[in-house]
């Protein structure tokens, strides 16, 4: 088995970065998922509400600041937020993050056509990871949904995608396109496992860098927007819940939480271990 693709989301819903290799920190994937956009009551938004969230591109600038992108709209580079400057936010197991500034509020709700703020987790060990996906003591992540680094599997997907097919010429349809990896938003992609081995790791060594299985990965409408098309359908929910649903979910891919820190990369072996 070998990493084929690592992706970092460095604004949580913006479109993904691929890279060749990122760091491991105790809270997940240096510069993923760092920052995020809420609505001015701190409720979170996500592409699942306002899909335009995927034309947008943020980059990390080496002040620890971002460059915003989108099509039709002017670069914006918004500096590194003062830390002491909070507001208030609705994301599980946190309460208060760092506001993004006026110029990157305004930049996203003119963008996007609704009124947004950005904000940044100023300290990365204020969340804890719920226990319900395996957060153990003192398991911290970012502003993801549930855990520090999301992986997924080809051999799995190639498998979904039969199934996909195989239900369509059920239905008398044209089988679709094989879906794209992309849609899943993992941070890591490996190739050479079986289809849904990872149902029974417990822990993996990705070149040098050790983690533990802290649970499947519950999947949401979000797999079901092609993020280029912005286009919504049924796929893969509505097959994952014919396959692979248990405990009131569709399930598709699994959640890392480090276990030592370092550096991994596209090509690095990877390992199953106890």
């Amino acid at each position: 088995m070998r990493v084929v693709a690592i992706s970092l989301y460095p604004v949580k819903s913006t479109r993904g970065r691929t890279v060749d290799r990122a760091r491991v920190e105790p809270w997940g994937l240096a510069g993923d998922r760092r920052w995020a956009v809420v609505a001015p009551d701190g409720e979170p938004v996500t592409a699942r509400h306002c899909r335009a969230l995927f034309t947008v591109t943020a980059s990390a600038t080496p002040e620890g600041g971002l460059l915003l992108t989108a099509p039709g709209a002017p670069d914006l580079a918004v500096p590194p937020p003062e830390p002491a400057h909070t507001v208030p936010v609705k994301f599980l197991n946190l309460d208060l993050a760092a506001a993004g500034g006026a110029a990157a509020d305004e930049w996203l709700t003119t963008t996007l056509g609704r009124p947004l703020r950005l904000v940044w987790l100023a300290d990365p060990t204020a969340r804890a990871v719920p226990p319900d996906v395996g957060g153990q003591p003192g398991d911290v992540y970012q502003l993801g949904d549930t855990a520090p680094v999301h992986l997924v599997s080809l051999g799995s997907l190639r498998r979904l995608d039969d199934w996909i097919g195989q239900s369509a010429v059920e239905r008398g349809e044209e089988p679709p396109e094989p879906l794209d990896v992309g849609r899943f938003r993992a941070n890591v992609v490996l190739d050479g496992a079986p289809a849904f081995a990872e149902d029974g790791w417990k822990g993996l060594r990705i070149g040098a860098v050790d983690f533990r299985v802290a649970g499947p990965c519950g999947r949401c409408v979000m797999t079901t927007i092609d993020p280029e098309s912005r286009e919504g359908g049924k796929e893969p929910i509505r097959t994952l819940a014919r396959h692979r649903r248990w405990d009131g979910w569709a399930w598709f891919g699994i959640q890392l939480v480090p276990r030592t820190l370092g550096e991994i990369a596209v090509g690095d072996p990877v390992r199953v271990v106890s």
